[in-house]
């Protein structure tokens, strides 16, 4: 039997050919129930959408700043690369570095990747080095943490609010609008379509 068109289940490796799928269908393990891959209506089109806005909502959360505080008339606010430099001075720099990786650094990386494969595809052609590209945007993903960021700024202003004014900035909004983006835009990325388009290479 050839197995140029066999896939395994992430589950329990069971190797089967890939069933065709409608638009919106599922295709399960015969063994052991596990989702396989979905087959989605429009789902590049709609990645590149969402992958875009992100892309805008990124730079704006970046460019403003997070929060304002207000303490007996002064007023500070701060943007989230001075918050990540805050804490690397303060002597907090394990934890400087991580929030500059986890919600600047890899969230950036992963859309600009889904932009560079998505872009060319959506014109009409391949970009070069897709396999790589995708390989790295799987690497990548469990390093995104814009929602645990959130959760951190939310419990922070509840604390805030009893010491001083909170005053929300754009990039909070930018923020909390680019968490819900970011999983629509990888929700809505189908690699598996990708790798179908790509050419298959001779033995």
């Amino acid at each position: 039997m050839s197995h140029e068109h066999l896939i395994a289940c992430h589950e329990c490796d069971l190797l089967l050919r890939p069933p065709e799928l409608e638009a919106g269908g599922v295709a399960h393990c015969p063994r052991c129930g596990a989702t396989l891959y979905k087959s989605s209506y429009r789902s590049q089109e709609r990645a590149l959408a969402f992958t875009v806005s992100a892309i805008i909502l990124l730079m704006l959360a970046n460019m403003f700043p997070i929060m304002g505080l207000q303490i007996g008339g002064n007023q500070v606010s701060c943007t989230l690369s001075s918050a990540a430099l805050m804490l690397y001075h303060e002597g907090m720099q394990e934890l400087g570095v991580l929030v500059l990786i986890t919600t600047v650094i890899v969230p950036t990386a992963q859309m600009l990747i889904m932009l560079y494969v998505l872009l060319p595809l959506s014109l009409g052609y391949l970009p070069p080095r897709i396999p790589d590209m995708l390989r790295m945007l799987d690497m990548l993903r469990p390093w995104s943490m814009v929602e645990v960021f959130m959760l951190g700024i939310l419990v922070s202003l509840t604390k805030l609010t009893a010491m001083a004014t909170v005053i929300p900035g754009i990039a909070l909004w930018s923020f909390a609008a680019l968490m819900v983006l970011i999983t629509a835009a990888m929700s809505s990325f189908n690699p598996r379509q990708i790798w179908l388009q790509l050419p298959v290479e001779p033995r």
